[in-house]
């Protein structure tokens, strides 16, 4: 089939990748003039199935009430008159119940450990480098009560099959010996040895290179208008490059433009429970002899990472509900490196941090949307949240799948909208 795969992020890179190789001709569109640019350019930098629990679970109201009032608390909702962001927001406080936080925890470390297993083939396929490190992914506590829950939490992603060991502080500080000057924060942790990190804008760039060697198309620097359907199909796309208007039609077409994916389809009647949660995250070039994990670590007080790219330092998390701004807040860009020096007092940087921020398409369950729609030749693969990174190649390999008429191997609930 002739595919169109609309947004080159992580996501729209690796579907046109395992599209290609499944035999199909394909183009892929984006308003950026290099692949991962957007949400993809600067996360968090962790291959986390760890991170499997989603923000929907029985103790989210508990947090939020805990955070009301904080400019640079780690979930910032900040209320606007507009009715998806109240739409979602319902939907959100149902899938925290127990039995569906345990569906979606199970549907999330199904993807994740499939797209795991996915990269790590391609890479040694292929010799990807991408300041990559498989030294696994530390969860801190500071809190008893919140280490507490997170033992149970371990003890579910254990019985779905993830390497997931609940660790004392002792433990914590031998796997990550960075941590010593921060020894009376800690109240213990999680450890997944197999998760990994890396930075997922190279790597996009990367793959988008060796993806356009084995025939696939980049339109980069083309703005997508509006999709065109009649009949119960999608007949084109209406494109603007360089102040010239183009059709571009295929046989078959796949979303992939994370946050702005609701917007595109809208006008055509499908409505995604997709919201954009803006995520921070500051860049330090780390000086010689500076004190930093190599360890990628999530800090649950925070909810930030901490993951070595290389001689950089990536500092990244918390979630802003706020539309589509895009603007940088100070105090949440300060906290990020307040936190850092709390636990990591050693740290030395050369020059100054660089801030970014990004829209991560979230979903109320944190469960993507991967599958075909209600028109026959549009399908979908959106709506990953903070783990875009960390399932783009297996939910690209499973649409591929299911576009080239396989049953995809993970045991996922694909959708159909």
């Amino acid at each position: 089939m002739r595919i169109l795969v609309l947004g080159a992020g992580v996501v729209g890179t690796t579907s046109a990748w395992y599209l290609a190789r499944a035999g199909h001709q394909v183009t892929v569109v984006d308003r950026q003039l290099v692949a991962g640019n957007e949400t993809s350019f600067a996360n968090g930098g962790q291959i986390s199935v760890s991170h499997a629990e989603p923000w929907a679970n029985p103790h989210a109201l508990s947090h939020l009430l805990k955070w009301m009032g904080r400019e640079d608390a780690p979930l910032l909702w900040r209320w606007r008159s507009d009715p998806d962001q109240l739409a979602w927001g319902l939907r959100f406080l149902g899938e925290c119940l127990p039995g569906r936080t345990r569906r979606n925890i199970a549907a999330i470390v199904a993807m994740a450990l499939y797209s795991r297993g996915r990269l790590q083939a391609l890479r040694a396929e292929l010799a990807l480098q991408y300041d990559q490190l498989e030294r696994g992914i530390l969860h801190i506590y500071t809190d008893h009560k919140e280490y507490a829950l997170a033992t149970d939490a371990a003890g579910l992603m254990r019985q779905f099959g993830l390497d997931r060991v609940t660790v004392d502080a002792e433990n914590c500080l031998k796997i990550e010996p960075s941590l010593a000057d921060a020894r009376a924060l800690l109240v213990g942790g999680d450890y997944t040895p197999s998760d990994e990190s890396g930075d997922a804008h190279k790597f996009t760039v990367e793959l988008a290179a060796r993806a356009q060697t084995t025939g696939v198309d980049f339109r980069f620097g083309t703005t997508i208008d509006r999709i065109l359907a009649a009949d119960g199909k999608i007949t084109g796309v209406v494109m603007q490059a360089e102040g010239q208007t183009e059709v571009l039609s295929a046989d078959a077409y796949v979303v992939a433009l994370g946050s702005y994916s609701p917007l595109l389809l809208k006008p055509v009647g499908i409505r995604l429970p997709v919201y954009p949660a803006k995520g921070y995250s500051a860049t330090l070039t780390l000086a010689e002899g500076s004190v930093a994990p190599t360890v990628s670590i999530t800090d649950d007080e925070c909810k930030l990472v901490f993951s070595r790219l290389g001689n950089r330092l990536r500092i990244a998390g918390t979630a802003e509900f706020n539309g589509y701004n895009l603007d940088l807040n100070p105090i949440r860009c300060q906290a990020l490196i307040s936190r850092a020096r709390q636990l990591f007092p050693g740290l030395k940087a050369t020059g100054e941090p660089e801030f970014w921020c990004g829209l991560r398409p979230t979903t109320p369950s944190n469960v993507p949307l991967i599958g075909q729609t209600r028109y026959e030749n549009l399908w979908l693969n959106t709506g990953h949240g903070t783990l875009g990174w960390t399932m783009a190649c297996g939910s690209a390999a499973s649409l591929a799948d299911m576009m080239s008429g396989v049953s995809p191997a993970p045991d996922f609930p694909f959708q159909q909208c």
